[in-house]
């Protein structure tokens, strides 16, 4: 049995799972969903059009699926999802898509974002994901599976964040980081390679060692161009999965602007926005949680 403190406010047309516990002071807007075994401390909103997974925690005065910062955004329908097994701290802030950006804000799976962090519209969130305290994920902005940024960072609009890269706390990044990657400073540079983490995530040794010689080669050899040097890590490390993903990200952010593959989607992003949205109209109308 769903269990609702009295003081909370649930609108009639959201829908929450048998197992919810909502907290004291909690206001759940028109159009959500909320999965089961999902918990909401007290004071936490969610605004509308936001579909939440199962096994969740909102912890206080977070807000989620309010209207997006953006000028452009003139109100029309966007949705916010969220899936399963996160832990959202306190006073983080998540907003819903736009319709210029692809009107989808989503979140992953098994992800940690710690207090204050700002998620803007239209980002995209993999899994396993850990983003410390007071990071500023600007609009549009992609984040991959197993990445971490520390606390204080801020990332600029259509920035890419590679699988399992490290970015220092912080740190301006105006630029796409690639996989595997640690990056910090200030101007934001790469500086190593996230060896720890991927020994922890299970990768071959002898792929950790190619990813190695992959960095020596193009962050510390002057020598040669940028392209040349991708094009003969690719030849010599063919079935090296993490050294072909990660010339992969190099050279679709080389093909981007300011450093930005996503850039180069600015103005595309549109043209998907009514298929998302009828999808997500259709998931709602159709959800199958069980309310109490």
């Amino acid at each position: 049995m769903t269990h609702i403190h009295p003081t909370a406010i649930v609108d009639p047309l959201a829908k929450i799972a048998e197992t919810v516990t909502i907290g004291p002071y909690c206001i759940i807007g028109p159009d959500v969903v909320v999965g089961d075994h999902t918990v909401l401390h007290n004071h936490v909103t969610i605004h509308s059009s936001t579909t939440i997974g199962e096994s969740n925690v909102f912890y206080p005065f977070s807000v989620i699926g309010a209207n997006p910062q953006d000028r452009k955004y003139h109100g029309e329908y966007s949705v916010c999802e969220i899936g399963n097994h996160n832990q959202i701290r306190e006073h983080v802030t998540i907003h819903r898509g736009t319709g210029n950006g692809g009107g989808v804000t989503r979140i992953g799976n098994e992800n940690l974002i710690m207090v204050s962090a700002h998620i803007a519209h239209d980002c995209h969130l993999g899994d396993r994901i850990a983003i410390a305290n007071q990071v500023m994920l600007a609009g549009h902005v992609r984040v991959r599976d197993d990445a971490n940024i520390g606390g204080g960072a801020g990332i600029h609009h259509f920035t890419t964040i590679g699988d399992c890269a490290f970015v220092g706390g912080l740190a301006r990044i105006t630029k796409d980081v690639p996989p595997f990657m640690i990056v910090e400073g200030n101007p934001a540079e790469v500086r190593a390679i996230n060896g720890i983490a991927m020994t922890r995530l299970g990768f071959r040794p002898e792929h950790i060692d190619a990813v190695k010689d992959a960095f020596k080669r193009l962050y510390r050899d002057n020598g040669h161009a940028m392209a040349d040097k991708i094009e003969s890590l690719r030849s010599e490390y063919g079935d090296v999965e993490p050294v072909i993903r990660l010339c992969s990200a190099l050279k679709a952010t080389a093909e981007g602007v300011h450093g930005r593959a996503l850039e180069t989607s600015r103005n595309d992003d549109k043209r998907f926005v009514e298929p998302l949205i009828d999808t997500a109209k259709e998931n709602f109308a159709t959800s199958d949680v069980k309310q109490s």
